[in-house]
């Protein structure tokens, strides 16, 4: 592992005018501007469709069984990177939901442009289409008032926005190009995975994958403003791809889809990372990771299942098993209830949504299965 901070000239990107949409879902709801905003036991999905993005909702029955309700339009277009098959943002993080504002965020990698959707319950309302500052989107994360989109292609980049009356006002100079290889293929591969947040929001994360093999940690100021140049630390051959943070400890929990593993870090003060434990899944392109209390869960898409291991305090990974039947083929973005009683897995090849019971010793048991509409190849999805 090598740890050095990337010098170079970074210039403020002007963003051009925004887009401000109404939207109406596909399926006849009530108008939500009585309803008291936030959201209740209820799944969203991302479509990514290349003719129409659209965010699916299901409600949650107490059982973990989902039903669906409505398809909303996000005012953009899903995409498609070259070479991807199951999964056509090769990324984690597509859709956010921000439950200090209640709102959510969909990129629409097709159009260069990321949808903001008040929340009412299991109801949505399209508030804003604003631009994602470069092209591709793949990932959005948000903390507090601060929110950062990741772009994919053309070097990759990131864009930050402060969260302003529900609706998302850009800043010019929170972009900074990440420098990649933008004729690096397969382009699935090496793109950047993901955006996140660490360290109570003190850090932004990006992964690289194959294009670098790095993870990048930007420290933001007391605005969210980032650095100028991140602290990047090497991975040689890992692939880093997604990731999940623990805000009480700092501890950094990454898939590498290179090994098919999963590894642990400390994310230091200085924007360092001190490994801690890798394991591998013994499966084939392990790529997405949920956290659920102290046991994470990694999605292998070129295998059908999802990995478990019990992270110890000190960042050890102890293997909890495999899913015991397949996922629907194709396994990549996955979500967690909020109670943690449930895991909803994506599975790319057939765009149907997994739903598993969370046992108490953190294994997994299938509880059903539902078809997103239009969403082959798509990823995002939150629970509550």
């Amino acid at each position: 592992m090598q740890t050095t901070t990337r010098i170079g000239a970074v210039a403020a990107m002007a963003l051009t005018a925004t887009g401000i949409w109404t939207g109406t879902a596909s399926a006849a709801q009530p108008r939500p501007c009585c309803l008291e905003a936030g959201i209740g036991q209820v799944v969203f999905a991302q479509t990514d469709a290349t003719t129409g993005n659209q965010v699916v909702a299901y409600r949650r029955a107490d059982d973990g069984q989902l039903t669906r309700l409505a398809a909303y339009d996000t005012g953009g277009l899903g995409g498609v990177l070259d070479g991807s098959v199951v999964d056509h943002l090769a990324s984690q993080g597509s859709l956010a939901y921000d439950a200090h504002n209640k709102l959510l965020y969909a990129v629409n990698a097709g159009s260069n442009t990321v949808s903001v959707f008040a929340v009412y319950g299991d109801l949505l309302q399209l508030r804003q289409v604003v631009r994602s500052g470069g092209t591709f989107p793949v990932s959005v994360a948000v903390h507090g008032n601060v929110v950062y989109v990741l772009n994919a292609t053309g070097g990759g980049s990131i864009q930050g926005y402060s969260v302003v009356d529900g609706r998302l006002d850009p800043h010019p100079a929170w972009h900074r190009p990440l420098g990649l290889d933008p004729n690096a293929t397969p382009q699935f591969t090496n793109t950047p995975g993901q955006v996140g947040f660490a360290n109570r929001g003190r850090k932004l994360i990006v992964t690289t994958k194959a294009n670098g093999n790095n993870v990048d940690v930007f420290a933001l100021d007391e605005h969210g403003a980032p650095a100028p140049a991140p602290v990047v630390t090497n991975l040689p051959g890992a692939v880093p791809f997604a990731f999940v943070t623990d805000e009480k400890t700092g501890r950094l929990a990454l898939t590498e889809a290179g090994p098919n593993a999963v590894a642990t870090f400390t994310v230091n003060d200085d924007g360092t990372l001190t490994p801690l434990h890798t394991a591998a899944t013994g499966q084939a392109a392990t790529c997405w990771i949920t956290a659920v209390g102290d046991e994470v869960y990694a999605s292998n898409a070129g295998s059908g299942t999802v990995s478990i291991f019990h992270v110890g305090p000190d960042g050890s990974l102890q293997p909890v098993g495999t899913t015991p039947t397949p996922t629907d083929p194709g396994t990549v973005d996955s979500a967690a209830s909020a109670d943690g009683r449930y895991l909803y897995v994506q599975t790319g090849a057939t765009g149907t949504l997994d739903a598993f019971r969370i046992n108490p010793d953190g294994t997994l048991t299938k509880i059903g299965a539902e078809l997103v509409p239009n969403a082959v190849g798509g990823e995002g999805v939150v629970a509550s």
